[in-house]
């Protein structure tokens, strides 16, 4: 009898939904030209030809036949998909400015985050303010010059635990590494602590909280197509961020408050200590905005570096002859005895082609981070962007295209040694940190970073897969989300160079 009842409403909400979508797509298309697409479903759109797979590989497949910039709708979200190095220049060159606001994922209001962090701000006062914090402060030529000693120290850190690790030849997890790496180097930067122990599993809850927050606000998410869904959350996706975002915060609570209260008046010259100097700095006495401010950045610049180290690794494993070429090109360009510093990776040619090969065919995000269209716009010879619409790079195929790249699936870092290509989101067929206005704020430390740890790792070490494997082995499938991490983490074993 229940089931009964409930008929006539789940059936009256089915006819509105259906309704209401016809009503939108005439709205759309009246006196207009959208970009092609597939026909969608009544109530589910194109959901269906997405999330049968990997997301940016099914979306690949449509644009082999509907083009570089496609119109799909997924549930009630109408979406254009950008699959082109000249498409993503219009977008992010010619019309940067049209298409720099955000389509803002549910998950991502988890404590106001979506209204407080400069990845999802629009581009008002606001997010001008809390770029040149990070612009100034954390990534300047000249703060990245005097926090050199502390990302020294981590990776120095880093080899030692390695080293211990040689003598009972144990298997390391390498992305697991070197996020606990990056995430001190983050933490000293702010707090001047570390906030993971590469020798204690129990001290990696702040590299676990990063990892639930990025997998929970990558993951599909039904309240993203169907908006009246919000008020609902049906997946539990923003309860599920919000309790790890709630941790962190108190985390970071803890470590502003000790300051706060004169428990450790040291002077560290970190962010803390920069936290009461200058009008540009008083929006960060806000509890809110420090935290947002202090999640994106953990959330943004560990795991992505991270998964750059362990795709990186994975391939030369997987090209031994490759591996001996970056390996000999270290021994000869740094002095015997020395550790690899951070002016020393502009000498290293065939290790930054290595590198870039890897952001290449292993992109940080498959996806850029969504726009939306604050107007309707104009683009390439006859289509019409609407206002409101929400706009998807797929970064994964573009830096596959086969009218760019020779042999794109192939892992070649010679390409990158007949052309030198800037990945500073000057040139569209690769742009591992974005374009426009909105390029990623920490592009100057990853940079530094990634062929820093890299180049450590190779100098100290000789690497070998466990017992039983060998190169073909290796599990390159990729997850789904933001960043694309290795589906089977992987392990090595490191052996006394």
């Amino acid at each position: 009898m229940e089931a009964i009842s409930w008929a006539p409403l789940v059936l009256a909400l089915f006819s509105i939904l259906i309704i209401r979508t016809i009503a939108i797509g005439r709205r759309l298309h009246k006196g207009r030209t959208l970009p092609p697409g597939p026909r969608p479903l009544p109530i589910i759109g194109n959901l269906h030809q997405v999330f049968d797979g990997m997301p940016h590989r099914c979306l690949a497949r449509l644009a082999e036949k509907y083009g570089p910039i496609m119109t799909l709708r997924f549930g009630q979200t109408t979406t254009v998909v950008i699959s082109s190095p000249d498409m993503a220049r219009e977008v992010l060159q010619k019309h940067d400015q049209a298409f720099s606001y955000r389509a803002i994922p549910d998950a991502i209001r988890a404590l106001r985050h979506g209204d407080l962090s400069v990845a999802w701000l629009p581009p008002n006062p606001e997010w001008r303010n809390l770029r040149m914090i990070y612009n100034t402060e954390l990534f300047s030529t000249k703060r990245l010059e005097s926090t050199k000693v502390v990302r020294a120290q981590q990776v120095r850190e880093l080899i030692s635990y390695v080293s211990e690790c040689c003598l009972s030849r144990k298997t390391l997890n390498i992305g697991e590494l070197v996020s606990v790496t990056i995430l001190n180097v983050l933490s000293r930067t702010i707090f001047s602590v570390d906030l993971s122990d590469l020798r204690s599993e129990s001290s990696l809850e702040v590299v676990q909280l990063v990892q639930t927050i990025m997998k929970g606000t990558s993951e599909p998410n039904l309240a993203d197509f169907f908006p009246w869904l919000k008020v609902l959350d049906p997946l539990g996706v923003r309860r599920r961020v919000t309790k790890s975002m709630k941790k962190l915060h108190d985390i970071f609570d803890e470590h502003v408050d000790r300051r706060l209260r004169g428990e450790d008046a040291t002077p560290h010259d970190d962010l803390l200590d920069r936290l009461p100097h200058g009008d540009k700095m008083e929006c960060m006495h806000d509890r809110f905005i420090r935290n947002a401010f202090f999640t994106e950045l953990f959330i943004a610049g560990t795991e992505t570096s991270a998964n750059t180290v362990e795709w990186t690794m994975a391939e030369l494993l997987r090209n031994p002859v490759m591996m001996a070429k970056v390996k000999e090109e270290i021994e000869r360009m740094i002095e015997p005895g020395k550790e690899v510093e951070e002016s020393d990776i502009e000498k290293l040619h065939y290790l930054q082609a290595v590198m870039k090969e890897s952001f290449r065919l292993h992109p940080t995000a498959a996806f850029l981070l969504p726009r939306r269209a604050e107007r309707t716009v104009d683009v390439g010879d006859h289509y019409v962007v609407p206002e409101g619409t929400r706009v998807v790079i797929n970064n994964w195929v573009i830096s596959r295209d086969k009218r760019v790249w020779e042999d794109p699936e192939v892992f070649s870092p010679e390409r990158f040694l007949k052309k030198d290509i800037d990945i500073r989101g000057r040139e569209f067929e690769l742009m591992p940190f974005g374009s426009g206005r909105r390029i990623c704020a920490g592009l100057q430390l990853a940079v530094r970073m990634v062929p820093l740890i890299i180049a450590s790792l190779l100098r100290g070490f000789d690497w070998q897969l466990p017992e039983g494997m060998g190169p073909e082995d290796i599990d390159m499938r990729e997850t789904q989300g933001i960043p694309v991490a290795m589906a089977v983490p992987l392990r090595a074993v490191p052996l006394a160079a």
